[in-house]
């Protein structure tokens, strides 16, 4: 304290000192700021305590030389340490560390691990069949299925090369070469003809499946059985035909080939198979003649061969055109994780047939999918051909003769139809409640037929139902109606009645006496719901209040008409015989069981085979009971029971587990599995329907919560329902949120649903509920007094019924004011015809004149021609005379030639001669020489030799 306090002091002073020298010099005492009636500015009070620190340190400095060393060494321990930091921080990012082996040393996988891509393209030139491998050492994916290629390359190590490539690694050629944006990659390349890219499931039976049609993409079809085998699988197949005897490689073998590696390349699935024919009697069979013939089969539209004269014939353009004029039973399905839109897309094309089965692709053998094949064939085969019929006795492993000719034959000519032939044209009609026939029949099926004189099936290629002859169906029933009166029976009645529309049609009406509560709760304690029975009561027993209340829910019914044989529909070409036909997909469920289990497929089976039928348009989705094992059988049953018109088929309903709220709280939160014990209990039951992402649902519990405690539980039941977790019957069901539906005691048939436009509070609640609910008709009430009300619901059926034949009858009339209007349009559409033909025939009669100057134009075009030709003819004959002449001229020519030659030697011979003879003369005593030299054989020229080269020699330069 001493030490800080004396060196203040000093400071102090000095400091003082010197500010008042300086002071003089700068316009005032610094020290003068508190008693100057006006402050100085800040900053001339911080500079100022800034000098004096400083003075105060020099001071320091001066008086303690040993504190100044310390700070200057202080100062330098702290710039080196700030150095060193500095320095360290640069090395922060280390360099990765190098790769190691991702596949071990003794997997029969040659591992790249540095992405030595110019090593592995150097080793695929050696070998035939090499598959690349391409992973990432940090990739999930990548390390599970190194344990799949393994296993695959353990298998065909002696026939295939895998090779594995790092291609992350970010100094290895692969990273710098390849920018794949997901891992792994699977190449596989067969000679110089690659890549072809794996996209299946990373197993390694699908693997090496792939492989091995990669090693062998055509199959070698040497008898007749296997050519069945092939024709009757469910992937389509295209046949070449190739004759091998004159050569090892036949005319367009090699192209053949590598269309079915493209086909491999465009669609990794391998849906489409290749084989190959060498016997001609085979090749017949399917209507091969030439070789290099190709034949894509198909099992219900007409099989193709491969156009030559319209398309080159190259690899791309056969697998395109395989591809485009495929014809598909089933597909299988892979799609790619637990959220794939594959499955959406699918549904959107109409209702599909899901069949989850396990499969092995390389089995030799597949008897469930044969009989999945059968089942196929059978539903679409529409016109029973005779090849899909062979075809099925093969899969049925039935003998059958040896066909000629496995070809698409014309379809025989139907017999003519009988007198009276039925009509597809149908349509279920359900009476209004308002009819007094309604409390017996109220639900009759509405068809047209033709008669003799009508068109025959036969000169159509499909029978189609007219909206305007079902209109004028329903026209007529409903003047008909009265026939159905007097009759009260529980069998199907029919009965005909002509249409004033058409002389060669009539109705069939086929009408069924049911009653209005098709379903009945008989014993609300155990929960249980029976189907209904027929009734047939009177309008006093109508009145009676029964035990069980009656629901009206069709859909929960086992069978509508039980007299009606539903096992007796014939199931081959059922496709073509209903509006529901299905698309049938396969699923492995060895890989795909949880979309198994979100359909509906129990979690825990020793055997996962599952059937599911999902109809997004209709809404509906119904299973294959899991206690039936999946076979031929149990599977036509399940699509004909789907394809009929009343469907037996339960819709199946996904519901939540257990519900939110334990039974003694004051609302009952109801499931899919409670619903009917709630609702059909005998009391009053307000059921609101709500969902956890409406947020104005929850504003709802108190005012629910407060009714709840309002009204007695024992006579009536608060209930919600979660419709996002719970699914019901479709005449329960909802379009907004929230919904609030009553459901009065005994009359469970007639809910009402809360007004939309009024809002849900306490006393509205109650007085929806006090206006709807009756509390003073007990059942000890309406059996007391039960007359005067069945009087009273009987006359005003009546006055229905008359106010609805009052309406009738205006629609009548005004359809007969429209008939006229159509006939005045009609006429005037008759003479504008009229005038239009008159138009053409004139026009036709020019077009003839038109015709026949064209025609004699043609004849004289045709003449001048023939003339022309003639011309030709004989201009040709003449240049053939002169190039013959030419020749001849040509020939002499050379000839000459030569003879001047000749004489130009003999006539030097000559001058030669005269020079010796001077020389005798000048020596007279020499001898003179034998004679002159000439040509052996030739004698000597004439006189006018000369004179006869010059005529030649110009006669040749003006044939030049």
């Amino acid at each position: 304290m001493s030490e800080c306090g004396g060196r203040g002091g000093g400071s102090s002073s000095s400091e003082d000192a010197e500010d008042e020298g300086g002071g003089g010099g700068g316009g005032g005492p610094a020290g003068s700021d508190c008693f100057s009636p006006s402050p100085a500015p800040a900053t001339a009070s911080s500079a100022g305590r800034l000098r004096r620190g400083l003075r105060g340190a020099s001071l320091m400095a001066r008086q303690r030389p040993e504190l100044l060393c310390g700070a200057v060494a202080l100062g330098c321990a702290l710039l080196l340490a700030l150095k060193f930091t500095c320095s360290r921080a640069k090395d922060v990012i280390i360099p990765a560390k190098p790769p190691v082996s991702f596949f071990s040393p003794r997997s029969p996988v040659l591992d790249l691990f540095q992405g030595q891509l110019d090593y592995a393209e150097y080793v695929r030139r050696d070998s035939e069949v090499v598959l690349l491998f391409f992973y990432a050492p940090w990739c999930g994916q990548s390390i599970a299925a190194r344990a799949e290629i393994e296993q695959a390359a353990s298998r065909l190590s002696d026939q295939v090369l895998f090779v594995a490539i790092n291609c992350w690694w970010n100094q290895g050629k692969c990273r710098k070469q390849k920018h794949f944006f997901y891992f792994p990659v699977i190449y596989l390349y067969h000679r110089s003809f690659g890549p072809i890219e794996y996209k299946g499931p990373m197993s390694a039976v699908y693997i090496e499946t792939f492989v091995r049609r990669v090693m062998k993409p055509l199959l070698y079809i040497p008898s007749q059985s296997e050519l069945l085998d092939f024709l009757s699988n469910y992937e389509p197949g295209v046949l070449g035909y190739f004759e091998f005897s004159g050569s090892p490689q036949p005319p367009g073998y090699l192209t053949f080939f590598t269309s079915a590696l493209h086909s491999l390349k465009k669609d990794y699935l391998g849906t489409v198979r290749f084989g190959v024919i060498t016997n001609k009697h085979l090749a017949k069979l399917v209507s091969l003649v030439h070789s290099g013939s190709v034949y894509l089969h198909r099992h219900f539209n007409t099989s193709l061969v491969f156009p030559r004269e319209a398309l080159n014939y190259t690899a791309e353009n056969i697998c395109k055109w395989a591809l485009e004029n495929q014809e598909t039973l089933f597909r299988w399905l892979r799609p790619h994780g637990g959220k794939s839109l594959l499955l959406n897309n699918e549904l959107k094309k109409g209702p599909a047939l899901f069949l989850f089965i396990p499969f092995n692709p390389l089995a030799k053998s597949h008897p469930l999918i044969d009989e999945i094949t059968e089942v196929a064939l059978e539903y679409n085969n529409c016109h029973g051909d005779q090849v899909v019929e062979r075809l099925l006795q093969h899969l049925r492993r039935v003998d059958a003769p040896v066909l000629e000719s496995l070809a698409l034959e014309a379809p025989a000519q139907l017999p003519d139809p009988p007198l009276i032939t039925a009509s597809p044209c149908c349509n279920t009609v359900v009476l209004p409640q308002w009819h007094s026939f309604s409390r017996t029949h109220n639900v009759c099926e509405l068809c047209v037929n033709q008669t003799a004189g009508g068109m025959k099936p036969s000169s159509v290629s499909m029978p189609q139902c007219s909206f305007f002859e079902m209109a004028a169906a329903l026209d007529s029933f409903y003047l008909k109606e009265q026939t159905f009166y007097h009759v009260a029976s529980d069998s199907i009645e029919c009965s005909n009645f002509l249409t004033s529309y058409s002389p060669f049609s009539y109705y069939t009406a086929c009408c069924r006496t049911i009653s209005r509560g098709v379903a009945g709760f008989i014993n609300s304690e155990q929960g249980v719901f029976e189907a209904p029975t027929v009734a047939f009561s009177s309008l006093e027993k109508k009145c009676e209040v029964d035990a069980a209340s009656s629901v009206p829910h069709i859909e929960e019914n086992r069978y509508l008409f039980p007299e009606v044989d539903m096992t007796g529909t014939d199931f081959t070409g059922l496709s073509c015989r209903t509006n529901k036909t299905l698309n049938i997909y396969l699923l492995d469920s060895n890989l795909f069981w949880l979309y198994a289990e979100r359909l509906g497929a129990p979690s825990s089976t020793q055997v996962k085979e599952f059937a599911a039928i999902v109809d997004v348009k209709e809404e509906s989705h119904y299973i294959l009971d899991p206690k039936q094992s999946l076979m031929k059988l149990t599977l036509e049953s399940f699509i004909q029971n789907f394809s009929v018109l009343y469907s037996p088929l339960k819709r199946h309903l996904i519901g939540s587990d257990s519900a939110q709220f334990p039974s003694q709280h004051l609302i009952t939160e109801v499931t899919t599995d409670t619903f009917w014990e709630v609702v059909l209990q005998k009391q009053d039951v307000l059921l609101l329907y709500y969902a956890p992402w409406c947020g104005f649902c929850p504003s709802l519990n108190h005012v629910f919560i407060q009714l709840a405690r309002n009204l007695p539980m024992d006579t009536f039941t608060v209930a919600r329902i979660d419709v996002s977790q719970n699914d019901l019957p479709w005449e329960f069901m909802v379009d907004r949120l929230p919904t609030v539906l009553f459901f009065p005691c005994n009359r469970k048939d007639l809910s009402v649903k809360y007004p939309e436009d009024l809002p849900i509070t306490l006393p509205n609640l109650l007085r929806f509920i006090l206006h709807h609910s009756d509390p003073a008709s007990s059942p000890q009430n309406v059996a007391n007094s039960p007359t005067k009300e069945c009087l009273q619901s009987e006359a005003v059926l009546q006055r229905g019924h008359i106010s609805h034949l009052e309406r009738e009858i205006q629609k009548l009339r005004a359809e007969i004011s429209s008939l006229q209007r159509a006939q005045v349009q009609v006429e005037s559409q008759l003479s504008s015809a009229r005038r239009d033909e008159h138009r053409l025939r004139q026009q036709q009669r020019a077009l003839e004149e038109q015709h026949s100057l064209l025609r004699a134009h043609s004849e004289q075009l045709q003449a001048l021609y023939e003339q022309k030709t003639r011309e030709l003819q004989e201009l040709a004959r003449r240049l053939q005379e002169l190039a013959d002449a030419s020749e001849n001229l040509l020939t002499e020519n050379t000839w000459l030639k030569i003879l001047v030659a000749t004489m130009e030697r003999k006539l030097e011979g000559r001058d030669g001669a005269e020079s010796l003879a001077a020389q005798r003369e000048v020596r007279p005593k020499q001898p003179e020489p034998s004679g002159t030299p000439q040509l052996p054989g030739s004698s000597p020229p004439p006189a006018n030799v000369s004179a006869t080269l010059v005529s030649e020699r110009n006669n040749e330069n003006r044939t030049n």
